[in-house]
């Protein structure tokens, strides 16, 4: 999609046009979704963080400086929502809950949180190779190798607004990302 068609999009739905609207959501729902999940949140928190971006959007639709960028400005809201997100659980500990245990069902919960796209290779000893090795990467690695197999693929300008990463370092990064990676399989 081009710059020019984003622009009208947003100018369309800046003036109330519902498809319009419809059709940057569905542009975008997928970019949004996995910068929130690439911060590491569980399923409920990450649809919190989509619903209070695409919150902002529509709060702040009549004041973007560049309509055509409303991609990364997206994954810059996200991401900035997702760290506030992932800033607030840090500092809840449930109060019925201490010790080994805690550690436990934090781990459960990670473990268990869904979505994620090696989930979806299945159970086969080299998937779980695979699976066991990317969680061995840096968080670096990781948010970005998840971000780029989002679908549709956001643009390298979108990749850059979430991940604060400059755009000419996204190509190299990503291939020591998967160097490392199967350098480990």
């Amino acid at each position: 999609m081009t710059g020019g068609v984003v622009a009208s999009l947003v100018e369309s739905a800046r003036d109330g046009d519902e498809g319009a609207w419809r059709e940057l959501v569905d542009r975008y729902l997928d970019l949004v979704w996995s910068v929130a999940r690439s911060h590491g949140l569980s399923q409920c928190d990450a649809a919190d963080v989509a619903q209070t971006t695409w919150l902002r959007l529509s709060e702040n639709l009549g004041r973007l400086a560049e309509p055509s960028r409303v991609g990364a400005w997206l994954a810059t809201t996200a991401r900035r929502e997702a760290l506030r997100v992932a800033r607030a659980r840090r500092r809840e500990i449930p109060v019925h809950w201490s010790g080994p245990e805690l550690e436990r069902t934090t781990l459960l919960a990670v473990t268990q949180a869904g979505d994620d796209p090696l989930e979806e290779v299945g159970g086969s000893p080299d998937s779980r190779l695979l699976s066991r090795a990317f969680g061995e990467l840096t968080p670096t690695c990781q948010r970005l190798l998840r971000m780029l197999v989002a679908e549709p693929r956001p643009s390298y300008a979108e990749v850059s607004a979430a991940l604060e990463m400059p755009i000419g370092s996204i190509g190299p990064t990503r291939a020591r990302c998967l160097d490392r990676l199967r350098a480990s399989v």
